[in-house]
């Protein structure tokens, strides 16, 4: 069993990772210790190739098995698997295990890829280097990757023969971007080869190409006008069938007229929809004269390439078994054009067809093939060398941001998912993560979010959540504008689109209930200026309407009966009472407060402030002292595409640290002789100041000295001789003498 060591870090315990044997055993891991069980591809500080490269499924995910999987792979291909966890920018071609098949192919091909760039000698090969495809197959046009382009060979027909290949069935591009030809790319443009010549040939028979090569273009000129002789021979059939058709056949002179109406072009398109010819009963179609002006190019040709060879050039009118024998003639050729073959290659003409097949092209090519083939193993390991330094560079940042969250709580690196600084309402909050918008599940969190909207010059945006985590909500709202510093350096202008209301600080729980109380006075008073102003506009329009109509009101007046005159209303004794009753509650409570705070001694009054402040503040600040405690980063990450396992906490303190508040400077002078200050209000606050200060330096004297007029007097006992010759019974009283 291997020993784990843990470390314990805003309240989370996580795993340390700082030994190979930690790598190679980090499977033996039980996953309910692993903070993050899965993380996006997208939306990461970290390099998308790399995180492509782990992610094996490519679902746009990293699991727990993929992450193993990849530690597998470079652990088996480097000395010390601990090499991963130096997250370095190169790979030390000293640090490749060498012992191994493996090893020893990507140390060759690594020693090559520093040699194509121009680092020969060098003792370590980047990220970069692995990934320059371009000066690294440049050396060498075969690359083992199956493409032979026109530069592979310099034989100047086997380089024609690759660019007809390409021009008849397409090209594919290499690792270097250059366009070649595959093996089954050659292979389908001989077959095509073979199949066109010999459908070509197959036309070379009299049945078949009854013209020779003019058969062609015979055959296209029958095509061209067939669907409208056939119209014309079918209308004459109808004619003859019942001669009251003929008429309608022949069009209306009504359209003829509203052709006519028209300025008619040449070519006459307007009367392309017409028949070829008059139509009568048995009349054969004629090919020159008196035939239908658009259509009277078409009749011309067909004339001349398919008629006059097959009948003559006397022969200038077409009945309608003529018309279908010729169609025989060519029927053959149709259907063999209709079985045309290798039509890719048709656009190479049939001598260079015949010239391709003829030579030793496709020999050429095949050797080209086969030395490709041979190279593929040497420049595969150029991926793996590829894949291995991407590891080294960026494992390191992933597996501290998935099984442990040790960048997240360090303070001198970011975690992957911090996508940079917001500054805003001035503060600094370097929690900012990239999500598609907001997200009620982020609520959960307990903490302040800012989702804002950043863009750039050129059209650029993202939308960001960023997390405030010291000092108060006070000019925190939707529309106010920051500027958003990425990891890259670059600035983009942020304005805020919606909020997530939580607890920021203790500070503003505090203060809260007096802001609430402030603010709930300000709106009383603004909403009674509201109401009076209404009013005196009201009262203001109905005087201006009663001078307006002050002749009208005058003759109504006269018109109305009087209107009775209400009687006055009664004092309602119960209400008297009851206020009555309330003023004197009132005062009495006031009197025994004034009472108990006269029985107060001078040092008792402070703690007496005190406690009236605790009682307003105290539970707003249990409640926020609650929430904070509570606050956590994982629903945030949820919402963006993670499964965090662990609680990853944000206390107070922590919180503190993500959250930067405006300070001056150590050591700055600060002059407090403001040009624009209030004068005559600051005169006011310091003759108050200066007022409550003296009343309670002379309360406090007249305390002392016995002379405070709210002190209450002490009863003075009397004698206890007094007392009992009160009690005594008095002598009698001599009678008065006559």
């Amino acid at each position: 069993m291997h020993i784990w060591n843990f470390f314990r870090t805003g309240g989370l315990d996580q795993v340390l990772l700082e030994s190979g044997d930690d790598l190679v055993n980090l499977e033996q891991l039980d996953q309910k210790l692993w903070v993050a069980l899965s993380c996006p591809v997208k939306g990461l500080e970290l390099d998308e190739k790399t995180l492509a490269l782990i992610d094996s499924d490519g679902d746009g995910r990293i699991r727990v098995p993929e992450l193993l999987a990849a530690i597998k792979w470079a652990s088996a291909r480097l000395k010390d698997p601990a090499e991963l966890l130096k997250g370095g920018a190169a790979l030390s071609l000293s640090a490749i295990n060498d012992s191994t098949p493996d090893g020893k192919v990507i140390l060759s091909s690594a020693k090559q890829i520093l040699t194509n760039v121009g680092k020969k000698g060098a003792d370590a090969i980047s990220a970069a280097d692995a990934s320059d495809t371009a000066k690294i197959f440049s050396a060498s046009p075969l690359n083992g990757d199956g493409v032979i382009p026109p530069e592979a060979t310099e034989d100047p027909a086997a380089q024609a023969l690759i660019k007809d290949i390409i021009a008849c069935v397409g090209g594919t591009a290499d690792r270097t971007g250059s366009i070649g030809v595959t093996a089954e790319q050659i292979a389908a443009f001989f077959a095509d080869l073979t199949a066109y010549l010999a459908w070509v040939q197959q036309s070379s028979t009299k049945d078949i190409a009854i013209l020779g090569d003019a058969t062609e273009a015979a055959c296209s000129a029958l095509k061209a006008v067939r669907a409208k002789v056939e119209d014309y021979f079918g209308r004459c059939r109808l004619a003859a069938f019942d001669a009251r058709a003929t008429v309608a056949l022949n069009r209306a002179e009504s359209e003829y007229l509203a052709i006519a109406a028209k300025d008619m072009k040449i070519t006459a398109e307007e009367v392309a929809g017409f028949p070829l010819s008059r139509i009568e009963a048995g009349r054969a179609l004629s090919l020159v004269d008196g035939v239908n002006p658009a259509w009277a190019s078409a009749l011309t040709a067909l004339y001349k390439a398919a008629v006059t060879p097959i009948f003559g050039a006397a022969k200038t009118t077409l009945t309608e078994a003529e018309w279908i024998g010729l169609n025989a003639k060519f029927a053959a050729y149709e259907t063999w054009l209709g079985g045309k073959a290798g039509s890719t290659v048709e656009k190479l003409g049939l001598p260079r067809v015949k010239e391709i097949l003829a030579g030793k092209g496709r020999e050429a090519l095949a050797e080209l093939v086969a030395l490709d083939k041979a190279l593929e193993p040497e420049f595969k390991a150029i991926s793996d060398v590829d894949r291995l330094a991407h590891y080294a560079r960026d494992m390191r940042a992933l597996l501290h941001n998935f099984v442990n969250f040790a960048d997240f709580y360090s303070p001198d690196r970011w975690a992957t998912f911090q996508a940079g600084t917001l500054y805003l309402d001035s503060r600094s909050t370097e929690l900012c993560i990239h999500v598609d918008g907001p997200n009620p599940l982020a609520a959960m969190s307990k903490t302040y979010i800012a989702y804002c909207s950043c863009t750039r010059p050129g059209g650029a945006t993202k939308v960001i959540a960023a997390c405030f985590t010291q000092g108060d909500s006070d000019y925190l709202f939707v529309g106010r504008h920051g500027i958003f510093y990425d990891r890259q350096g670059k600035d983009w202008d942020a304005v805020i689109t919606s909020l997530v209301d939580n607890p920021i600080s203790l500070r503003q729980a505090f203060w809260s209930p007096y802001k609430k109380f402030i603010r709930m006075i300000d709106e009383m008073i603004a909403k009674r200026a509201a109401a009076a102003d209404a009013a005196a506009n009201n009262r203001l329009a109905t005087a201006a309407e009663v001078v307006a109509n002050a002749d009208k009101a005058a003759v109504e007046k006269a018109k109305a009966a009087p209107a009775p005159v209400e009687a006055p209303k009664k004092v309602d004794v119960g209400a008297v009472a009851a206020i009555s009753v309330g003023v004197g509650a009132i005062g009495g409570a006031l009197a025994a407060v004034g009472t108990g705070l006269a029985h107060l001694l001078w040092w008792q009054y402070p703690l007496v402030i005190i406690g009236l402040i605790l009682v307003i503040s105290l539970p707003a600040v249990v409640i926020a002292w609650l929430k904070l405690r509570q606050r956590t980063l994982g629903p945030i990450l949820d919402a963006n595409g993670w499964a965090i396992n662990g609680r990853v906490k944000i206390n107070i303190p922590f919180g503190a640290a993500l959250t930067d508040v405006a300070t001056l400077p150590l050591g700055a002078k600060r002059s407090l002789d403001d040009p624009y200050e209030d004068k005559s209000a600051a005169k006011r606050r310091r003759f108050w100041t200066f007022v409550v200060v003296v009343l309670i330096i002379g309360t406090l004297i007249s305390w002392y000295m016995g002379t405070w007029p709210f002190k209450p007097k002490v009863a003075v006992e009397k004698p206890v001789a007094a007392a009992v010759s009160a009690t005594a019974p008095a002598p009698a009283v001599p009678a008065p003498a006559k």
